[in-house]
């Protein structure tokens, strides 16, 4: 169907009388730049909604089906599993980012309620001053990342070595469903209470969560508060060998007192890091000085960091980074020598530039959505328990070596970043790059001062494809190793190798909120 038909489409028509006529887009630009992710592209939909209201949802929700339409929901737009990329052409693409009202902080009941277009770094600087914040505070592209969209993809980041993921943190939602319906769950659904309490009955918020939208579209999101504690202490270690910093990552998590932790291969130590130009470090420089306790502190700090440089990034080892807290400076350092304990056997404390870092500035410019020299990057991931993590990296090296030779005719190159979440979980996230010419995500999302900075590629569709191909040979990897997914989308095989009566389940959850198949077709394999 050619563009000018697509507009024609008496959808559109309706769409903007429900919406008004400014907020449904048409433009070839438009629909190309909302159908594709940091990754892929997907089929172009006949129209973007940009809702304003659950009420708005609604009616998007009604037209679509009164027309035979599926109905996709977008958040903030980083991410790289086709998770809201239409997988069919007769779509209406949901842009939620004007549902951006934080509706109530609750200080005595301790939960938020949010629209779900509220991005993660709005929210962490409105809770700010009352001293709050939710125990999962976001994924590291909060400037973008909306809560609507982190939840229904179970992101990790911030808090999540003592709090888990996203979905660990909510306590109730709202769901326009498959049907038109509102579903609300927890306690929120009762008219006599309040959005306080997840878990009266069966855990019904638990089946929105992680679905990508194929359940319904999340459109109010009610979050626990915990008190922002006062000091934080940022600690780096390093390791010489894979099997040693596995080893700390391990004895560190099993406590649970960090609030985040990442470890980085020496690929993208000496890559993505490594290559921070002068501009990304005076912007950092500029964050650690100001989220200093006092002007003395923060030209410690900066001394500190400027007598360290990069040589904690040389040599061919393998570091990890925690920030721990405490309700005092007392706590915060009792609770960082209870971690270096843990690590010092396996590895040497090293200086804390990155941590110091990224707690100044937790939400970034979205400048890693390309590599350090503008190639196009991808990362896979699989979260897999500790004991099973050594087959799959000695699985994956051989994938790795078996392709070596093609990856380097195609100018693809490797790295991994790790972390570990809540007390039991070991997150593994091969990355790639490759020089190619940029999507029009990228175009988009990538502040255009950085942009203008990087080189430009031609197309590399022999590299593309080479990617995507080892891009699923690792998800098969994982598979074969018992791994579990974030971010499922379309990319993940949610339904795969399980147990007839469980996959029978999810049919049947699927058919009871989504009869017609409408929501976010392809999503969970559904």
């Amino acid at each position: 169907m050619h563009a000018e038909v697509r507009a024609s489409h008496p959808i559109v028509a309706a769409l903007g009388a429900a919406l008004g006529a400014e907020h449904v887009l048409t433009g070839a630009a438009d629909l190309q730049f909302y159908s594709t992710d940091v990754y892929g592209d997907g089929e172009r939909p006949v129209a973007v909604a940009r809702p304003g209201s659950t009420e708005d949802v609604c009616r998007v929700v009604e037209l679509a089906l009164r027309h035979g339409l599926s109905v996709v929901a977008r958040g903030g737009g980083a991410s790289y599993t086709d998770g809201y990329v239409p997988a069919e052409r007769d779509a209406v693409l949901l842009d939620t980012q004007r549902m951006d009202r934080i509706v109530e902080i609750n200080e005595r009941d301790m939960y938020v309620v949010v629209e779900c277009g509220v991005t993660w770094a709005r929210l962490h600087e409105a809770l700010a001053p009352k001293g709050l914040r939710t125990p999962f505070f976001g994924p590291f592209s909060g400037l973008a990342a909306t809560v609507g969209g982190s939840v229904s993809q179970n992101s990790i980041s911030w808090g999540s070595g003592q709090y888990g993921v996203s979905a660990e943190s909510v306590l109730g939602l709202e769901v326009v469903t498959g049907t038109g319906d509102v579903v609300r769950t927890g306690t929120w659904a009762s008219a006599s209470s309040a959005p306080f309490f997840r878990f009266y009955g069966p855990d019904l918020t638990g089946l929105f969560t992680g679905d990508t939208g194929a359940l319904g579209v999340k459109t109010r999101i009610a979050l626990r508060l915990v008190r922002r504690p006062r000091e934080f202490v940022g600690m780096s270690f390093k390791f010489a060998t894979f099997e040693s910093m596995l080893a700390g990552m391990a004895a560190a998590a099993g406590d649970g007192i960090n609030m985040i932790n990442f470890g980085l291969d020496p690929a993208l130590q000496q890559g993505q890091l490594g290559k921070a130009g002068t501009g990304e470090a005076i912007e950092a420089a500029r964050a650690v000085y100001r989220n200093a306790r006092n002007p003395v502190d923060g030209v410690a700090r900066l001394t500190r960091m400027a007598l360290a440089g990069k040589r904690f990034l040389s040599g061919d080892v393998h570091s990890v980074h925690y920030v721990v807290e405490g309700v005092d400076r007392v706590a915060a350092r009792a609770n960082a020598a209870f971690l270096r304990e843990r690590l010092i056997p396996h590895g040497e404390e090293t200086a804390n530039t990155i941590p110091q870092v990224v707690m100044a500035m937790p939400f970034a410019p979205l400048y890693n959505v390309l590599g350090p020299r503008g190639e196009r990057w991808v990362p896979v991931h699989g979260i897999l328990p500790f004991s099973r993590v050594e087959a799959f990296r000695r699985d994956l090296v051989d994938y790795y070596a078996a392709n070596a030779a093609r990856m380097q005719q195609h100018r693809v190159t490797k790295g991994a970043m790790f972390m570990t979440v809540g007390t039991n979980g070991f997150v593994y996230e091969p990355v790639f790059y490759w020089q190619d010419a940029r999507n029009a995500c990228h175009e988009r999302l990538v502040p255009a001062d950085y942009l203008k900075t990087l080189p430009a590629y031609d197309a590399n569709p022999a590299g593309r494809a080479l990617v995507q191909e080892m891009k699923q040979g690792i998800v098969d990897l994982f598979h074969r190793h018992g791994a579990a997914h974030l971010q499922v989308g379309k990319l993940y095989p949610y339904l795969r190798d399980r147990d007839a009566a469980t996959v029978k389940l999810v049919r049947a959850v699927k058919h009871g909120l989504d009869p017609g198949r409408r929501m976010n077709p392809g999503a969970l394999g559904l």
